[in-house]
């Protein structure tokens, strides 16, 4: 009897085993207020995720409010306008929607700031429109800008790009990645500010 039970508690087992290793994969659920609250941190390739553009997007926004260019912002007697333009991506990545979400965050920490006066995206969407574009993501070339962002009525405008430098020995991979972000007076072309902030990825044996 005693061996009976043995045999039939082994094969429970090995049943419950089997049914483990043949399961599919799991939906999780990560982030704040989780479980899992550190489930975004872990890279799962050299690709560009959340994490590093947030941290990307935060470095050059705090260096710029830290700038002497802002300061004056900051003493004006009226506040500047300025325009967003897109973020140019000059890597593999299809980082597009990212990008541009990204922007909505600048924007919102501009307006919070109060130190100056942000032109609405919407608008700017309409300007890049009635000159034959099809998005404002076409507005790479700095004289573009320029040209859209008087037409909007703003005195600067700020933009970048992002560039990555990708390296391969060995069966090992190491791509750098680089965010520079540039506020430029409208009037003049002069660049008030610019700041580059770079995220390394890997992978290691």
């Amino acid at each position: 009897m005693i061996g009976t039970r043995k045999i039939h508690g082994a094969l429970a087992a090995l049943v419950a085993l089997a049914a483990t290793s043949c399961a599919g994969p799991t939906a999780v659920r990560g982030g704040h207020g989780t479980d899992l609250p550190d489930l975004d941190k872990a890279a799962m390739s050299t690709g560009l995720d959340k994490v590093d553009l947030d941290y990307l997007m935060k470095e050059n926004l705090d260096k710029l409010f830290a700038s002497r260019a802002w300061a004056r912002f900051r003493g004006a007697p009226e506040e500047p306008v300025v325009a967003i333009w897109p973020i140019r991506n000059d890597t593999t990545e299809h980082i597009e929607n990212q990008l541009n979400t990204l922007l909505a965050t600048v924007e919102s920490r501009m307006v919070e700031s109060g130190d100056v006066r942000v032109v609405s995206r919407e608008r700017q969407r309409e300007m890049a429109q009635e000159v034959g574009l099809q998005n404002t993501n076409a507005v790479y070339d700095p004289a573009l800008a320029a040209r859209l962002s008087k037409q909007v009525g703003a005195q600067y405008f700020l933009t970048g790009k992002i560039q990555a430098v990708d390296e391969r020995a060995e069966g090992e991979r190491r791509v750098q990645y680089t965010l520079t972000l540039q506020l430029i007076e409208v009037e003049t072309s002069v660049i008030e500010f610019q700041n580059s902030t770079a995220r390394t990825k890997a992978i290691v044996r």
